[in-house]
């Protein structure tokens, strides 16, 4: 594939040589710097396409555990790097946050010329001795509750989340920022509670990280688990750059992963944000991928990236992954835009 070059002008704004929209895309933040920029628009171009338009993305791990060996392992197995890496912040044995390895992960990729996803399975700040990632009965409106110690643990935990990213911004990478996700279902604390509490709780950290921490290096993904109520909680149009559905199953159709009518209407660009196969523990890592590149292109039309998760899910560890990563779909490293990710 042709490499479009981006060129930086002397005014500081990014654009591709490719054809320019008619309307400019807007990023959540309006204060987004010119590569934030760039990447969301290179993404919202993908749908367009009808070859190169689904980027593909591996989880590497949580924590201490991040590093780079699992997408080195997918090199070996498929020959591609893919176009996506994922880290998370949690620190499970701790019931804490880091960053230093996910964050190190994440530049080491960057330069490469690689895309960064970053999540972060959060300790519940109600919860005195931390941890608390699935305790249940937390109330979403004490988190806002200024001079309560909820209030005051959520912050630190804010801040805690915004150290690391600016770390990020300070290496220059742009980062795909999946807060708070699967917000739909009830197994984590910040679950299944009622659309306009989790509302108000994604806003005031978006706010938090724009406005307070001047974070203008983040693309806000909007992360639901496929089933019911995939739209509900949607914090709106200036809130998300991109939306997408976390999915753990073998069928890639409409009657297995259900919710993506409602998150295809929202007018961000789509993809796979968490996936793996079987479902969502102990899988044998005997899954044939082709499968799920095939019911994409059938029945999920407005999908421009796909992120597996590790282990088992792994695109190292399961079969027929070469040809996926091979396909003229796909969109690996090398296939990205030159100065998109990395030195410009």
């Amino acid at each position: 594939m042709k490499r479009f070059i981006l060129t930086f002008f002397a005014s500081g704004v990014v654009s591709a040589s490719v054809a320019a929209a008619a309307q400019p895309v807007r990023t959540a933040n309006p204060q987004a710097n010119a590569r934030t920029r760039a990447v969301l628009e290179y993404l919202t171009g993908l749908e367009k396409r009808t070859d190169r338009r689904l980027l593909s993305g591996q989880f590497v791990n949580f924590g201490n555990g991040a590093d780079l060996r699992l997408v080195e392992q997918v090199h070996e197995v498929t020959g591609q790097w893919p176009a996506i890496i994922g880290v998370d912040y949690a620190d499970f044995g701790r019931g804490d946050l880091t960053f230093a390895a996910p964050n190190q992960a994440v530049i080491d990729y960057w330069k490469r010329g690689g895309l960064p996803n970053v999540s972060a399975h959060l300790y519940n700040p109600a919860n005195p001795q931390r941890g608390g990632l699935r305790d249940k009965g937390v109330d979403l409106d004490a988190l806002l509750a200024e001079g309560t110690p909820t209030h005051a643990a959520w912050m630190h935990e804010l801040d805690q989340l915004a150290g690391g990213l600016q770390e990020l911004k300070a290496a220059g990478v742009v980062v795909l920022w999946r807060p708070l996700h699967e917000m739909n279902g009830g197994w984590f604390w910040w679950g299944g509670h009622e659309p306009e509490k989790f509302i108000r709780v994604w806003r005031h950290m978006f706010d938090y990280f724009t406005k307070t921490k001047g974070l203008d290096n983040l693309l806000w993904v909007y992360g639901p688990n496929h089933g019911k109520r995939t739209a509900d909680y949607y914090p709106g149009d200036a809130y998300v750059d991109i939306v997408g559905l976390d999915v753990y199953t073998d069928f890639i159709d409409r009657e297995n992963i259900q919710g993506y009518e409602e998150v295809a209407r929202l007018p961000k660009p789509f993809g796979f944000a968490e996936y793996g196969p079987h479902g969502s523990t102990n899988p044998p890592a005997d899954y044939d991928y082709r499968r799920f590149l095939a019911g994409i292109r059938k029945n999920f039309p407005r999908a421009v990236f796909f992120h597996v998760w590790n282990a088992g899910w792994s695109l190292a560890r399961n079969h027929h992954t070469r040809e996926v990563l091979n396909d003229p779909w796909c969109v690996n490293l090398t296939d990205l835009p030159q100065g998109l990710a990395g030195k410009p």
